[in-house]
């Protein structure tokens, strides 16, 4: 059976104390279960005190048979601000630019930028799958969508791994990869209707909002809208149509991380859990998993977590 954890970005002492709260154990360098596999959801990465470490860790898992991994949507960021853009000489395929440089600084700090270990992450990070679909459950960082799902798949292979020649097709706005990646590995993005706009922190104009894409029922955008609470009361109360959700077919649990949720964890509903709950937030962030025993309806019983900083566990 295996064990999911959510998105880690470089907190690396509370990835192990998840694993020794798990029993895993570390043997010859490698942590391990007798019974057990971990499946990482992705976003090593970015933010935390100890990032080459958490890779180190979720690597040499990976690599030893121990566990399985996903990309996060901070790996595929990492490559394509790595990769070379081949139409713009001296150009990169995630652009050099103040936002993108913020966000990623830590990690360039921390791992040297151009260094060998550098480049050694990169590789690895490319071979990281866009999604799993296994017997008993599928993964994914952000959002399970079927058709965004069936689009990728011109763009990898079998093991759902990116192809070398696809990369720039999907750093590219405006193309089918770029847009299955963006909802696959950062969630389902829907127009606002009519004139409707916000402003988000950085006074960007804004006429798009990230959806709870697991949500059922006659929804509005205000009711889908992830967005800052100060934002939603501008956020209609239209309905939405409903071919707007992608549905979720319910034939099996599926596990996705990415969202910085907050509070106790458990599912968003009986077939879909998050397992991020904000461990590079300020205060009260967990690093959590979901310890999966072949059910087909998941419960707030099947989580596990250890809380930023002061190595609380929980259940």
């Amino acid at each position: 059976m295996y064990d999911l954890i959510g998105d880690i970005h470089g907190y690396a002492e509370e990835l192990k104390a998840l694993l020794a709260k798990m029993d895993y154990r570390e043997i010859d360098g490698v942590w391990q279960h007798s019974e057990r596999k971990v499946i990482f959801l992705g976003d090593f990465v970015d933010r935390g005190p100890a990032q080459i470490e958490t890779v180190n860790i979720a690597r040499s898992m990976v690599e030893s048979g121990n566990a399985l991994a996903v990309m996060g949507n901070h790996e595929f960021n990492a490559v394509a601000w790595a990769t070379e853009d081949p139409q713009n000489a001296g150009e990169y395929l995630r652009p050099h630019n103040d936002k993108n440089l913020k966000q990623h600084k830590a990690f360039l700090e921390q791992v040297g930028e151009g260094s060998e270990l550098h480049r050694s992450l990169i590789e690895w990070f490319k071979t990281l799958p866009v999604y799993l679909e296994l017997p008993e459950f599928r993964v994914v960082h952000a959002c399970w969508h079927p058709d965004q799902i069936a689009a990728i798949a011109g763009y990898v292979n079998a093991d759902h791994q990116l192809l070398p020649q696809t990369w720039e097709q999907a750093s590219r706005k405006g193309t089918e990869a770029y847009e299955a990646i963006e909802t696959l590995l950062k969630g389902l993005e829907i127009p606002l209707p009519g004139d409707h706009h916000f402003f988000d922190k950085d006074d960007n104009k804004r006429t798009d909002i990230r959806t709870e894409w697991w949500r059922r029922g006659d929804l509005t955008y205000r009711d889908l809208a992830m967005v800052p609470e100060d934002i939603i009361e501008k956020i209609p109360h239209t309905p939405v149509e409903a071919d707007v959700l992608p549905g979720y077919d319910g034939k099996k649990p599926v596990f996705v991380g990415h969202y910085w949720l907050n509070g106790k964890p458990q599912p968003l509903n009986e077939h879909i859990a998050c397992l991020d709950y904000s461990v590079a937030g300020k205060s009260g962030g967990k690093l959590c998993a979901y310890r999966f025993g072949g059910e087909q309806l998941l419960s707030a019983d099947g989580f596990e977590w250890v809380c930023t900083g002061d190595r609380m566990t929980g259940k």
